[in-house]
């Protein structure tokens, strides 16, 4: 993992500069923000955090489905030993009453001393922690962002190839939806990281993020096939085609299996390619890829607990 020198570590923000933020959107955070975030996640890793949150309780508000976000949210403040209560179906609740985010916040914020929302609607976050006194995570709200994703698949980077400085990364498959990759390519700026985009027409990054990439200096283009790019890159991020954001069923059918990685793709890689995903996945990753030397998504959906250890600690003060 990259080693920051002494006077970067200097300029690094404090872990009590957190205390009470919330985290709505990557840009949100300054390059040395989210460098002391994978810091303090490296940290968090390897000690022993049990009774850091003792007494305070987070709650899991996820008005749209989720496994890895809402499990690893709910194991990092268990094992930093805190508490957790919430919901992951909003059927289950008083939205389906009618009632506002507004109302269901103001009532949840009684309850907590830390919210993490995952929601259908784009800005629903913000608007949840203009809400609320206390600090908002969000985890995902339509395909506008998902910023504790963005950190985990940073610090995955970080991990496997010692820097997050000049390196080459392909995003594929469904680039207009995926708030992971939307997150993750913003974050990009900061480290002179080259971008290939992989998509469909119907499907390629969103035109406001490829505009701020051009404001930025960030080099990036299209492309159709993943052959295309394999030999150049150093992290291929798959991800899946989203059936539940197309409203023309026909037009998700007539992309949804347009890529599927095997084992059969790496002859002529770098050597230290990664595959990473933000999972689930459907079939754009064969099984085969997993016993290769090239796959992480398994490792990288581990590191989001260490990550949002960090986060929780450092939103809460510890």
């Amino acid at each position: 993992m990259q080693v920051l020198p002494d006077h970067q570590l200097e300029e690094m923000p404090s872990e009590m500069s957190f205390r009470g933020r919330s985290i709505l959107a990557i840009g949100d955070l300054s390059k040395q923000e989210i460098l002391s975030i994978l810091e303090t996640g490296k940290r968090y890793e390897h000690c022993d955090c049990s009774s850091f949150l003792k007494g305070k309780i987070l709650v899991n508000c996820f008005f749209e489905s989720s496994t890895r976000t809402r499990l690893s949210f709910e194991s990092a403040m268990h094992r930093l030993g805190g508490n957790v209560i919430g919901f992951s179906d909003s059927s289950m609740i008083s939205v389906k009453k009618g009632e506002s985010l507004y109302d269901t916040m103001k009532i949840v914020e009684n309850y907590a001393d830390i919210i993490v929302i995952r929601h259908p609607l784009e800005g629903a976050a913000q608007r949840a922690a203009e809400s609320v006194n206390i600090p908002v995570i969000n985890a995902g709200d339509g395909a506008n962002e998902h910023p504790t994703q963005t950190l985990l698949d940073l610090y995955t980077i970080q991990k496997t190839h010692g820097t997050l400085e000049n390196l080459s990364i392909a995003m594929v498959g469904d680039l207009k939806h995926g708030r992971t990759v939307h997150s993750l390519a913003r974050a990009c700026v900061h480290f002179g990281i080259r971008l290939y985009f992989v998509s469909p027409p119907m499907l390629e990054m969103p035109r406001e993020i490829c505009n701020f990439l051009r404001e930025k200096g960030v080099k990036f283009s299209f492309h159709r096939n993943i052959e295309d790019i394999l030999k150049k890159i150093d992290v291929l991020y798959m991800t899946r085609i989203q059936e539940e954001r197309f409203v023309d069923k026909q037009e998700y059918l007539s992309v949804k299996n347009l890529y599927r990685l095997t084992d059969a793709h790496f002859d002529e890689v770098k050597e230290n390619l990664k595959i990473m995903h933000p999972l689930p996945r459907n079939d754009e990753i064969d099984v085969s890829v997993d016993s290769t030397k090239y796959a992480v998504y398994f490792d990288q959906a581990l590191n989001g607990l260490h990550i949002r250890k960090a986060l929780l600690a450092m939103l809460l003060g510890k």
